[in-house]
């Protein structure tokens, strides 16, 4: 298992060797080069990656950085199945390595995945201390779950059950104790970000305005009333009405090739150094209604549950032109991964909204469970961070449920060795528990049958 692990990296490593840089990467990399910071990509990445090319430029550093944290999570994860005398489970373990999707999404250079292979690291630092209990375990799986709360504004959802987790059991023994352990861990995981920007010194970039502007061109659209300051626009409702698309925020971006005349940079000439939050807040209050239709429609989109088509292309498999010529050689591993990872978007294993139900279900069996202490936070994680794209969401790239994938899957795996081992629940239950995956896959079959 420890090969076929090795070999799983030094694929991806020579599939996309450097690193499949994104535009999102592109910018990034030239923040790292200059050392100038703004607050519209995690800031703390910039910096890291800064330090990194002091060793070597490029993507290169950042790619072994990622395939470190992702394969040596499942060989933790692998390793303590193995120490509990439970091979067959260590064995699904590392076949969870390799569900195409994150598979071929961690050869690019990404926040999601650099975020999603320290939480896949906490994760098996989190099942040896449930085994040892050490505060030499716990200590380093704490500070990867503060790194990746630096990555994403919405990570705190993804970080806080496995961080309630790792903290002492007896902290946590009564339900009193569970709400101000929750309370107090969400201090730290709130606060990574923003006290990493303040330490780096970044540039304000208004990147809060995207899901500002977004939510207010759908609350427009669904209410019939603008909910944009005036911008000088004689019909906003009508501009707005060919400019939004439940898709992504995209057309009120200034890189578009027609951007909407009710634009990011007039927005944020007229916020300035204020924060959008406050009319963002303000209209969802006047408008409820027209808030939930369009973020319903936006999160239907965004998990792949009633669609037709392929909204984004799932992975990418090559990079777009940049300053430093960085580009990754068409090969044949590469071909066979883009492959499956395409093939896979068309089938339930590509389905975020399958992967939340799978979430879901495995939590209604927690409680008898004899791996509930790992299954529980895993499978909570990857439910509050799948959901949580219902409201902290501007587009519908697959990479966003990076996580909530994989975590559901591990949690999956560890359910079905439980109930194999002889758990004692009832068919009844573990019916019920496979329902919500069962429902949902049907419909999404249907949907795109219809």
């Amino acid at each position: 298992m420890a090969l076929i692990l090795l070999l799983g990296a030094l694929a991806e490593a020579f599939a996309y060797w450097p690193g499949l840089m994104t535009w999102d990467a592109i910018r990034q990399y030239g923040q790292a080069l200059d050392g100038d910071f703004d607050d519209w990509h995690p800031p703390a990445m910039e910096w890291l990656w800064r330090q990194l090319v002091s060793v070597h430029p490029g993507p290169a550093p950042m790619l072994i950085l990622q395939l470190a944290l992702y394969w040596g999570g499942f060989a933790l994860l692998a390793g303590w199945a193995l120490r509990e005398r439970r091979r067959g489970l260590a064995v699904a373990l590392v076949a969870c390595a390799f569900l195409p999707v994150p598979f071929a999404l961690m050869g690019a250079v990404l926040k999601d995945c650099l975020m999603a292979g320290a939480l896949l690291s906490a994760t098996g630092l989190l099942a040896w201390n449930l085994r040892v209990n050490r505060w030499s375990l716990r200590i380093p799986a704490l500070l990867l779950l503060v790194f990746a709360a630096m990555l994403r504004f919405n990570a705190f959802t993804a970080c806080l059950p496995l961080f309630v987790a790792l903290l002492p059991a007896e902290w946590r023994r009564t339900r009193l104790r569970l709400a101000i352990v929750s309370m107090l861990s969400l201090v730290p995981l709130l606060a990574a970000m923003p006290v990493a920007n303040r330490l780096i010194g970044v540039q304000k970039s208004g990147v809060e305005l995207s899901l500002v502007m977004f939510d207010m061109g759908g609350i427009t659209y669904h209410s019939g009333v603008s909910v944009f300051p005036p911008m000088g626009i004689a019909d906003p409702v009508g501009v707005n009405r060919r400019c939004y698309s439940p898709v992504k925020w995209d057309p009120y971006s200034w890189w578009v090739a027609e951007p909407c005349p009710i634009g990011f940079e007039k927005m944020h000439a007229l916020i300035g150094d204020r924060s959008g939050y406050g009319p963002w807040l303000k209209a969802i209050a006047a408008h409820p209604i027209a808030y939930a239709e369009h973020r319903l429609a936006h999160f239907n989109i965004n998990s792949r549950f009633l669609v037709h088509d392929e909204i984004e292309r799932p992975v990418q498999d090559s990079p777009p032109p940049n300053d430093w010529h960085y580009r990754v050689p068409p090969n044949r591993v590469l071909t066979w991964i883009d492959r499956a990872a395409r093939l896979s978007a068309h089938s339930p294993l590509g389905w975020p909204i399958v992967w939340i139900a799978i979430a879901f279900g495995v939590l209604l069996l927690v409680p008898a469970l004899p791996s509930a202490s790992l299954i529980l936070p895993l499978a909570l994680s990857s439910l509050l961070y799948g959901l949580g794209y219902g409201v902290f969401s501007v587009a519908a790239e697959l990479r966003y449920h990076f996580w909530t994938m994989s975590a559901a899957a591990i949690a999956l795996v560890l359910t079905i060795a439980d109930l194999k081992r002889g758990a004692g629940i009832s068919c009844s239950r573990i019916a019920t528990a496979a329902l919500p995956a069962l429902i949902v896959t049907t419909l999404c079959i249907i949907w795109r049958l219809a």
